[in-house]
């Protein structure tokens, strides 16, 4: 049988065949030369996945190498939204589990990316509670946390970092670029179901350094109980307390009151992250008369036996009336220091005259910020004797119209303890990397000589004799002399007028009084029903440089023995 094909037809398929193959070679010529880019992105953004690798943040530890601020492995959540197919079932279960709001949950779900945080750092029972869940298109990623083991201990020192590991408070943001380290990546190879096979490509990060603190973690859970105690026992407003090592500058601790929570700092209103020890300024009260007392005896304007009249209670100076507390008449310059006469002072003080007084609180640190290695320090106030007023020298001897912080205080009643010599604060002692290699360290710096040793030791017979005889009596120690001043200051109302209801109670002074070991500064704002530094901050500091004291000894012992051996 012949079979015959129509020419036409032939010709037509022939062409058929033609087209579709020039057609499909061209498509393919297009997507090799023009399309190429474009697909071989497609297909790397499905199998590949790029992942920050987030370094280990450097741990905080006290002197001793007790941990402050550490890290916890923790998971955090991302979400592959284009293998999501039912995305109001995943972002309903996910509701559930982690209490965020739809539109926030909506807004991550819905974009059109390979990658996309839903929550960071999340609890183990978060991440069970997804994983039991089924949901799709989820995966977690390792990452560590931010964990303060001693919840409010040294809050004000620490501070805190936020959920991507920067610091936002305290030495946690004064130290971040140390502490946070480098971070890294890595390229992770997946399957058409996005499952993570291999680490294709990874550059490590890099950890951040250990910051090794001069605080000592006894000294300051020691220091926090008694000013907690203090706190609530007077009903105060706020209160601060350093404690330091006079010879060489290192806060051994630092608190404040209110205090907050570092593993929770978004519960704490803002008033309680404030560091009040720096950047609190107040009038000192009586406590400066450490600064006209020096600078009597240095300037060899009078002895420790000359008398002075105290006016039985009453002075005119300029337009003003001054007052003692209470009335005395022919005290020696050492009583008046030790009974804290105000009259008594200022009568020194005009035979210094104000320029004297001005350069002694100037070279005592005052009106300066002392340039301690914590955020948020002020400098003080200290009027030039130019802007004095004809009152003033009735007034900035005894510790009005200044203002200063507990830190300044501290190191002002260091100079005395030392010898005479003004020493920089810090609370920084090295930074080292985590095999303890030390990377910087930061040594104790001498600013100036504020007073000879020998008007050191004056003032400080002086001020055993305030703890001993005078208005410190409750700061007084069985086991040890200690030297020390009290002071009572008015709180300015808004009027420019000085209450008769708030006050700032503080205690200055150093233990023991032969050999200190400690220098401490207690400042008490607003306490009540009393608020005489004497009767507030004086046992407050009877009671930290006893137990403090006691440690110190306790803790020297064994390495003398050891270097005996």
């Amino acid at each position: 049988m012949h079979t015959s094909i129509h020419p036409r037809r032939l010709k037509f398929i022939t062409l058929a065949f033609f087209l579709l193959s020039t057609s499909l070679f061209s498509r393919l010529l297009y997507i090799q030369f023009f399309k190429s880019y474009y697909l071989s992105n497609i297909a790397n953004q499905q199998h590949n996945l790029y992942v920050e690798l987030e370094p280990l943040r450097g741990m905080i530890l006290d002197r001793a190498l007790k941990p402050i601020a550490i890290n916890l492995p923790s998971d955090s959540l991302y979400a592959s939204s284009r293998l999501i197919k039912n995305k109001e079932r995943v972002i309903r279960k996910l509701q559930e589990v982690l209490g965020l709001s739809y539109n926030y949950l909506k807004d991550r779900i819905y974009r059109n990316k390979a990658f996309v945080w839903i929550a960071r750092k999340l609890s183990l029972d978060q991440v069970n509670a997804i994983k039991k869940s089924n949901v799709e298109g989820v995966g977690f990623i390792r990452e560590s946390k931010r964990c303060y083991p001693d919840g409010m201990l040294a809050s004000h020192i620490v501070g805190f970092a936020g959920l991507d590991n920067a610091g936002l408070e305290g030495l946690e943001l004064s130290f971040d670029e140390q502490l946070k380290g480098t971070s890294g990546w890595a390229q992770v190879l997946r399957d058409a179901r996005q499952n993570k096979l291999l680490w294709e490509k990874i550059f490590l990060p890099k950890d951040g350094y250990e910051v090794v603190l001069t605080i000592d973690e006894i000294i300051q859970f020691i220091a926090e109980r008694e000013l907690d105690r203090v706190y609530k026992t007077f009903h105060a407003k706020g209160a601060s307390i350093v404690v330091m090592d006079p010879n060489t500058g290192e806060i051994l601790a630092l608190a404040n009151r209110p205090a907050y929570d570092l593993n929770n700092p978004q519960d704490a209103p803002l008033d309680t992250r404030r560091n009040r020890a720096i950047c609190d300024m107040f009038e000192p009260g009586s406590v400066f008369k450490i600064v006209t007392a020096s600078a009597a005896l240095e300037e060899n304007k009078f002895t420790e036996s000359d008398r002075i009249f105290c006016e039985n209670g009453t002075y005119r100076v300029a337009n003003h009336i001054l007052h003692d507390h209470e009335p005395k008449g022919w005290l020696t310059f050492k009583e008046v220091i030790a009974e804290s006469s105000n009259i008594g002072t200022t009568k020194i003080a005009q035979k210094l005259g104000p320029n004297t007084v001005y350069k002694y609180a100037a070279l005592f640190g005052f009106s300066k910020k002392t340039g301690v290695d914590m955020p948020g320090e002020i400098s003080g106030s200290l009027k030039d004797p130019r802007f004095w007023s004809k009152t003033s020298i009735g007034a900035v001897p005894i510790g009005q119209e200044v203002g200063v912080t507990a830190l300044q205080l501290a190191m002002a009643i260091s100079v005395i303890a030392n010898g005479g010599v003004l020493m920089k604060p810090f609370v920084v002692k090295r930074l080292q990397d985590s095999q303890q290699e030390v990377i910087k360290e930061f040594l104790p710096q001498e600013v100036r000589r504020v007073i000879s040793q020998k008007t050191a030791r004056r003032v400080k017979d002086i001020l055993v004799a305030v703890t001993e005889e005078g208005t410190g009596k409750q700061a007084r120690v069985e086991d040890f002399k200690v030297a020390g001043k009290t002071g009572t200051a008015q709180k300015l109302e808004p009027n420019g007028a000085y209450s008769h209801r708030k006050f700032v109670a503080s205690f200055i002074g150093f233990a023991p009084a032969d050999k200190p070991l400690v220098a401490i500064a207690i400042c008490v704002d607003e306490p009540h029903p009393y608020y005489y530094g004497g009767v507030v901050a004086a046992p407050v500091f009877k009671r930290v440089a006893s137990d403090v004291v006691r440690y110190l000894l306790a803790n020297a012992k064994p390495k003398e023995e050891a270097k005996i051996k």
